[in-house]
């Protein structure tokens, strides 16, 4: 068989357009997800501490300066803020995946026992 009939056949495969429209769904829900952690979540936390935009969170270890030929050279800064929006990030798309996982199983659990 060749290549291209090979390659065909992986192609058309129920496997693989699950798994492309798999990533194409994950890929929308990630910036769903980006946009309630930055839009909807983050602000009210900030406010809550002084007004703090949660971005701007950083640890500067060395000022921003003008070099010799009087370019910029920007701050040298541990950026925690932005970690922060990561990781909070993270955990809401794991507890997402999880809610429909536990439900897709929920339903596959329901379907194969049978009716008494």
């Amino acid at each position: 068989m060749g290549f291209i009939q090979e390659f065909k056949q992986f192609a058309v495969k129920g496997n693989a357009m699950d798994m492309a429209v798999g990533i194409i769904l994950g890929s929308a829900f990630n910036k769903i997800v980006t946009s309630i952690v930055q839009d909807i979540i983050m602000p009210p936390i900030g406010m809550l501490l002084a007004e703090v935009d949660f971005k701007n969170l950083q640890v500067v270890l060395k000022s921003a300066t003008l070099d010799a030929a009087g370019a910029a050279v920007p701050a040298v800064a541990i950026r925690y803020g932005a970690f922060l929006n990561n990781v909070i990030d993270f955990l809401l798309v794991a507890l997402s995946v999880f809610v429909i996982v536990k439900f897709m199983n929920r339903l596959i659990l329901k379907r194969e026992t049978p009716k008494a």
